[in-house]
């Protein structure tokens, strides 16, 4: 590594010499590494080979994972659920005992350890969702159901500033990975007055076709909205509307 000099400061790549500017300062280095021909052949790269092969897989799984359930990301997700979902789904595959390494994949990992996996890690789920509920998934008639029981707003949801309402929202997906398609049903509970000291059980349900033959993700998540004039506006800030996968279901 060195420190450009002269009148005329360079940016990029000249043979094997690159240039670029580290904390306000041009340099320049030289190309290093391992050649990529060793490192696809030589013996003695074996590992890198079958974690690099791995790694690929749970980049792809998770951005299947994620196109599936995009409706809901949207609105919760925060700026880094890519990687860390990768990273997720790359423990999910190294729990495959049936192939070798290298050779291990989603579908015969467990998927189950996503179960938690928060979608937007700055709210976690269980920070706002302290409420009595239950989560009922029914592969055989694709049907999902939250149900909270009745509870206090005013006490039991946590406050956010410009919020007058809440609501519970339910995804299901079922993902066929490795042909890039996938079901789902996402639906939203109706709006709760924060401000109100009851409110009745709630029940919010979704579903996709009966008997899937994939694996099915359940996703709960909460969304902060203001009224003005009689019209719902969800508050933009993302600190506050948690989502997590609350449950995997393997075939």
């Amino acid at each position: 590594m060195a420190r450009q000099k002269g009148v005329i400061k360079l940016e990029g790549r000249v043979g094997d010499l690159s240039f670029y500017k580290s904390n306000g300062q041009y340099m320049a280095r030289e190309k290093g590494g391992v050649d990529g021909e060793r490192i696809k052949k030589d013996p003695a790269y074996a590992r890198t080979r079958e974690n690099g092969a791995e790694f690929g897989r749970a980049g792809k799984a998770g951005k299947e994972l994620r196109n599936a359930l995009n409706e809901v990301l949207v609105r919760a997700a925060d700026k880094r659920v890519s990687n860390r979902l990768a990273s997720a789904i790359l423990k999910a595959i190294q729990a495959d005992t049936t192939n070798r390494r290298g050779e291990r994949n989603v579908l015969d990992g467990d998927l189950t350890l996503l179960t938690g996996f928060e979608l937007n890690a700055a709210a976690p789920l269980e920070s706002i969702l302290k409420l009595s509920h239950t989560i009922a998934f029914d592969r055989a008639a694709g049907t999902t159901q939250l149900a909270i029981d009745a509870f206090n707003p005013s006490e039991e949801i946590p406050q956010v500033e410009g919020a007058t309402h809440v609501r519970f929202i339910l995804a299901t997906a079922a993902v066929d990975f490795g042909n890039q398609s996938y079901e789902v049903d996402v639906k939203d509970g109706a709006d709760v007055d924060l401000t109100a000291l009851e409110q009745a059980a709630i029940n919010v349900d979704s579903a996709i076709s009966a008997d899937s033959p994939h694996p099915v993700f359940i996703v709960v998540g909460v969304e902060y909205h203001q009224e003005v004039n009689g019209h719902m506006y969800p508050i933009q800030t993302k600190t506050h509307n948690p989502m997590a996968i609350v449950e995997v279901s393997k075939v």
